[in-house]
């Protein structure tokens, strides 16, 4: 009895061992995958797409494989994964047709990683949050543009570039009207004039020429001071920052007492 308990255990445990999927082929495997995907079984489908990469390797399905595995890594919210898969199909196959939607997709999933697919819903601002996965995306957004100028993928793509310089652009607005709140006015010069050097034409630069106007009064330079209003003048002659504000006073840090 004892030896007949044994062989039936031994037996259970190499039935769990057992792959269901073994006799499957390349097809039906990508079919189950996709169908676990689209239930939201994400973690099976991921599995499921990895087999297939073994199974069907040097194969176009296999590639297929790759992307669709990113992209349900994705769903899934696992950026970082999903960026590894990407980059692992990018390195080994820099010639495939899916080049571009590859770096498309690269780049969406360091965009939603800051936004989240309802930020604008929740008022979060990608400019108050880590820039890295900004600056990721749109190095990816960019290499597609530049790469695959005609791609169906490309004219959205420059859409969120723009919108991602202008939120770095504001990070360092953000920063440099801390700085001029704290009374930091050096601090808040270097900042304004980063957001107003590194990124051109962009909303956010208004508001930064505005900063180095203050913080140059602030600090009694003069005509620095002037040069920057003149600019801010000649850019932005419309500007709300110039409604009446040219001559207010400045708030003076909490650490001066004359």
């Amino acid at each position: 009895m004892v030896v007949l308990g044994a062989m039936a255990l031994v037996v259970g445990c190499a039935n769990t061992n057992v792959d269901p999927t073994a006799g499957w082929s390349p097809n039906k495997l990508y079919a189950e995958a996709r169908d676990e995907a689209a239930n939201g079984a994400f973690d099976k489908a991921v599995t499921l797409y990895e087999k297939l990469e073994g199974r069907a390797a040097g194969t176009p399905l296999a590639q297929q494989a790759q992307l669709e595995k990113a992209h349900t890594q994705y769903r899934n919210s696992e950026p970082a994964q999903a960026v590894a898969t990407l980059d692992r199909f990018l390195r080994l196959h820099p010639a495939s047709p899916a080049v571009d939607y590859a770096l498309y997709l690269k780049g969406l999933v360091n965009f939603n990683d800051n936004l989240g697919l309802f930020g604008r819903l929740a008022k979060r601002d990608l400019s108050e949050s880590d820039q890295k996965a900004a600056k990721d995306s749109f190095a990816a957004f960019r290499e597609l543009a530049s790469r695959f100028p005609g791609s169906k993928y490309t004219p959205d793509a420059r859409l969120r570039m723009s919108f991602i310089v202008n939120s770095l652009a504001k990070s360092e607005v953000n920063v440099a009207r801390y700085y001029y709140s704290r009374g930091a006015y050096v601090a808040a010069v270097n900042r304004a004039q980063t957001a107003i050097e590194e990124f051109r034409d962009v909303p956010a630069a208004e508001e930064a020429m505005f900063i180095l106007y203050r913080s140059y009064d602030a600090l009694g330079l003069s005509a620095l001071r002037d040069d920057a209003l003149r600019v801010l003048q000649r850019s932005y002659p419309q500007s709300a920052f110039l409604g009446g504000k040219q001559g207010a006073a400045v708030k003076r840090p909490w650490y001066r007492f004359w």
